[in-house]
C-alpha cells in the first residue's frame, strides 16, 4: 500500500461502493480510516461519510443537476496540489472510480504532474443494486452479456449504438438515467427490442431506505416520472428481470387477480 509524502506524493483513488458500509473493501476501509484528507464526491452515502473518522479533513466536491461548484478541472489542480502537501489524501467515489466516475481522467491528470495514483475498487451501482433485488445481470438461457451504459447527455443527445444494445440476450444497466428513461425507452423499442421487455429501476440501492419499481419498457418512462425522485437510480432493462423475486410476485398476483 503506498503512502504519499512530500517527496513522494500519492493519491489513493478509492471505490466507496453502492452506498451501505458493510460493502466497502477492507483496502477501501483501510485506507479511510489512516487518511488525513478525504475528497469525496455526491454519490459517496452518508452511511459511509459518518463512519470516518473525525481526524480527517472533509472536502466535498459532488456535483449535482445544474449544480457543479467544483468543475473538474479544479478538482484535478486540488489533488495535486494535495498530494504535494504530503498529506495522506483519499480521492473517494460512489460505486466504482473506473466506472462512470472520471475516475480515468483524474488517474491521468496525476500521471502527467508526477504523482502516483493507487486505484481501489469499489463494487459497482449495477452489480449492487441487481443483487440488492435478487436480479443476475446474466443467466444462463436468458442474458449472455451485459453492458453498462450511461443515461445522462452531456450534449443534448444521448450517443449510443441503439441498434446494439436492442438486443434481447443482453443485459443492460443504466447508470444516471432517472431525467432520460423514457427517452432511453422509446430509442431502444425503435432499435427493434420488444416493449414487453421487464425493466427494473432501483433508488438508493443497498441503503435501508431502497425502494424500486418493475415494470415494462413500454411503460417505464411515465412511471419512473411518477416516482418524484432526484437521488440515485439504476436501471437494469432484460430478461433477468423476471428472475427477481418481486417480479415473481406480480406474476402471481396478475394470474390470481
Amino acid at each position: 500500500m503506498a503512502v504519499g509524502t512530500a517527496a513522494s506524493p500519492c493519491i489513493h483513488l478509492v471505490g466507496a461502493g453502492p452506498g451501505d458500509p458493510d460493502l466497502l473493501t477492507v483496502k477501501a476501509w483501510k485506507l479511510i480510516r489512516d487518511a488525513e484528507v478525504i475528497v469525496h464526491d455526491c454519490l459517496v452515502s452518508r452511511a459511509v461519510l459518518d463512519g470516518i473518522p473525525n481526524h480527517a479533513t472533509l472536502i466535498d466536491v459532488g456535483k449535482m443537476p445544474g449544480h457543479h461548484p467544483f468543475p473538474q478541472d479544479k478538482i484535478n489542480e486540488m489533488l495535486v496540489d494535495l498530494a504535494r502537501s504530503g498529506r495522506r489524501v483519499v480521492r473517494l467515489k460512489g460505486g466504482d472510480p473506473f466506472i462512470f466516475g472520471r475516475g480515468g481522467e483524474e488517474a491521468d491528470y496525476l500521471a502527467r504532474h508526477g504523482i502516483a495514483c493507487e486505484i481501489v475498487p469499489g463494487i459497482t451501482a449495477a452489480s449492487a443494486c441487481a443483487s440488492a433485488l435478487g436480479i443476475p445481470l446474466t443467466h444462463r438461457g436468458l442474458a449472455t452479456g451485459v453492458r453498462f451504459i450511461t443515461g445522462h447527455c452531456q450534449n443534448g443527445e444521448l450517443e449510443h449504438d441503439w441498434l446494439g444494445l436492442a438486443d434481447p440476450k443482453t443485459t443492460l444497466a443504466v447508470y444516471m438515467g432517472l431525467a432520460n428513461i423514457a427517452e432511453i425507452a422509446d430509442r431502444l423499442t425503435e432499435a427493434g427490442l420488444p416493449g414487453s421487455t421487464p425493466v427494473a429501476v432501483i433508488c438508493d440501492g443497498t441503503l435501508p431506505h431502497q425502494t424500486h419499481l418493475i415494470a415494462s419498457l413500454a411503460t417505464i418512462g411515465d412511471l419512473a416520472a411518477m416516482l418524484n425522485r432526484t437521488g440515485r437510480a439504476l436501471f437494469v432493462i432484460g430478461q433477468v428481470v423476471n428472475l427477481a423475486p418481486a417480479a415473481k410476485l406480480m406474476e402471481k398476483e396478475a394470474a390470481l387477480a
